[in-house]
């Protein structure tokens, strides 16, 4: 569209042949997008029937003060975690405070002193190094409460099984997945691959108990890791299950006995879940459940858009356009600082909300490289919402993800260009 152009051109100096040339490329994933609106349909009607199913009111969105008892809201948002994830029980709270803060909680809530926790699907993701307490020295960290640790790199893109079956001792309690890439170059786990994973390691070690780390992969498919056996998973509501409305929490759903575990570590012995208060954030906690199904296929559109783009320009991109997602995160090899940096300034130039500050890697909490984060949302950290970032290390890989809407990440695919083009990295 004409006028289109003429105002990106004239307002942010995108010219017609960056326009012409994402439009071309948008062209050759018609099919693609077809089989992510199919699974967003079913997984908007999934998470209705749920709402229907607990008898949803807009009373529900009341709620009390101290202690939190009776909170009728808080109890019918956990039973429809609990059915969309087809798991026993779920805790859904605003004070789990990330998507890290989930998967410690339960860990901690499940591992006793003595325990072996294996991760089967190689080095967790950065934060989760000083939870174990593979980096850093923190205080209270795993390995500081006895906790013992190994895991068993990934083989060309897949769990190395025989090597898993050889690494599991008799006091290996946990087997941990994580789902999504986390800072790597590696692809992540698609349910099919979980699904295997899980079976395999149900038949071989029956009595460990399997945790997967779900974040960015939510909604990504029809089916998740808890339909296949997964006996906790857990995320964050400021990923995709939050649809960006959710102002903070995370959600852990799997065996009830489990739950009952974590609960009391969050909360105390003897109280679990009969107590926390919600704050009022009920509503937006399932009203961007609701929305999070299209959402979820909008920011996946715009992962693989940045993928058919950049493939196309040279740069090696993961995963490739033409496989399946099982997450929202694309990671482009950029094999240079500087080009890391002007990704992220523009997206960052893209964004709705502190479009005029210009980010520059820090020194990150958890993180033992510098990072660079570009994220101009409504939620701070939000990445569900348009998002990119990078550690300051070889061979400087970006991590994109998220976009609340496809229009915008489309947009702000544009502007990266042009600011690449400005720059001479590219020519269009």
């Amino acid at each position: 569209m004409e006028i289109f152009k003429d105002f990106i051109f004239d307002n942010y100096k995108i010219d017609n042949n960056i326009c012409d040339f994402v439009n071309e490329c948008e062209k050759i994933l018609e099919h693609r997008f077809e089989e992510l609106s199919s699974i967003s349909q079913y997984n908007q009607v999934k998470i209705l029937k749920a709402m229907q199913d607990s008898k949803l009111q807009s009373t529900d969105f009341n709620w009390t003060t101290g202690y939190g008892y009776g909170d009728v809201g808080r109890e019918k948002v956990e039973k429809i975690y609990s059915d969309i994830f087809s798991t026993e029980d779920a805790l859904v709270r605003p004070n789990i405070v990330s998507g890290t803060h989930a998967i410690s909680l339960s860990l901690f809530g499940v591992l006793k002193p003595g325990d072996h926790l294996l991760s089967a699907s190689g080095t967790p993701y950065d934060t989760l190094l000083k939870v174990i307490g593979i980096t850093g020295d923190e205080p209270g960290n795993m390995m500081d409460q006895k906790i013992e640790y190994s895991e068993v790199p990934m083989k060309d893109n897949k769990i190395d099984f025989e090597a898993l079956k050889k690494e599991i001792k008799t006091n290996t309690k946990v087997i941990m997945l994580q789902r999504s890439t986390g800072y790597s170059d590696r692809k992540a786990l698609s349910i099919e691959l979980l699904e295997e994973a899980i079976k395999k390691i149900k038949n071989f070690a029956p009595n460990c108990i399997v945790f997967v780390d779900n974040c960015y992969g939510e909604f990504t498919d029809i089916y998740e890791p808890s339909n296949f056996g997964a006996d906790i998973i857990a995320g964050s509501l400021i990923k995709n299950p939050g649809g960006g409305l959710a102002y903070s929490g995370g959600y852990i759903v799997g065996k009830k006995k489990y739950i009952d575990l974590i609960s009391n570590r969050l909360t105390a012995p003897g109280i679990g879940k009969d107590c926390g208060l919600t704050f009022g954030t009920t509503r937006q906690v399932l009203q961007g459940l609701f929305i999070a199904p299209k959402v979820v296929e909008d920011a996946i559109k715009a992962a693989l858009l940045f993928s058919v783009v950049f493939s196309k320009l040279g740069y090696e991109c993961f995963p490739d356009y033409t496989e399946k997602r099982s997450d929202i995160i694309l990671s482009i090899k950029l094999d240079d600082p500087d080009k890391l940096c002007e990704f992220c300034r523009a997206i960052q130039e893209s964004s709705p909300v502190d479009s005029h500050y210009t980010p520059e890697p820090w020194d990150m909490p958890g993180y033992d490289d510098k990072v660079i984060m570009a994220a101009g949302d409504f939620i701070e950290g939000s990445s569900i919402e348009l998002s990119a970032d990078g550690p300051m290390r070889e061979p400087y890989y970006v991590y994109y993800q998220g976009g609340l809407t496809y229009y915008h990440a489309k947009f702000a695919l544009m502007k990266v260009l042009a600011n690449f083009k400005l720059k001479n990295y590219i020519k269009i």
